[in-house]
């Protein structure tokens, strides 16, 4: 192809807006094609660069994998962050913004992230890094709500219970199966009656 029909001149991007683009070429790949067709190769050909240039970002389809979730979580993080710094100082505050934004989160990834974390559970090195992730976010949640338990405190199988509910919820709402609004609400009560466990 001559540059007279080039309809403008290639732009190199930076590193990290390359990086950038090839994430996003990549969650639209999973929307409309499924997990399964994700490699380095159609992702290369969608995103319109060799594959040299995809293969130097993620070396391997795994590690696609994992950046795509590694994209996730910072997103999640970062409105997860903000919701509870504007939040109200109470457990019933708290609880909300676990519960609604960890709802709204998957939402706005819609049914991609379930199928990159089916794939993630595929490989040890991969469930790994998503116990990883999950740790790290149990953790901001404990810091959350463990001011308002009993004792101060909230135990690590309440939490990994009420993860286990937060993926089953979320997941049904991307679904249709059920509402945000009943997803939040039975994450909500979950997560009061986690904390509340005890009292009395």
């Amino acid at each position: 192809m001559s540059s007279s029909q080039s309809p403008a001149p290639r732009r190199r991007l930076s590193r990290e807006d390359r990086l950038r683009q090839l994430l996003d070429v990549a969650w639209q790949l999973v929307r409309d094609e499924g997990t399964e067709a994700l490699t380095l190769g159609r992702l290369a050909e969608l995103a319109g660069v060799t594959k040299p240039v995809v293969y130097d970002h993620f070396v391997t389809r795994a590690g696609l994998l994992a950046a795509l979730y590694a994209d996730f979580d910072a997103r999640q993080d970062k409105v997860f962050t903000q919701a509870i710094e504007a939040s109200d100082a109470t457990l019933e505050g708290r609880a909300w913004v676990i519960a609604s934004s960890y709802v709204d989160c998957v939402l706005l990834q819609g049914r991609e992230i379930p199928g990159v974390i089916a794939a993630l559970s595929s490989s040890p090195e991969l469930e790994t890094l998503k116990r990883e992730y999950e740790a790290i976010f149990l953790a901001k949640c404990r810091d959350a709500l463990s001011p308002f338990a009993p004792g101060g405190t909230v135990s690590q199988v309440g939490l990994r219970a009420v993860l286990g509910a937060a993926e089953a919820l979320s997941q049904a709402a991307a679904s249709g199966e059920v509402s945000r609004e009943e997803a939040q609400q039975e994450l909500l009560a979950t997560l009061l009656a986690m904390v509340n466990r005890g009292r009395g």
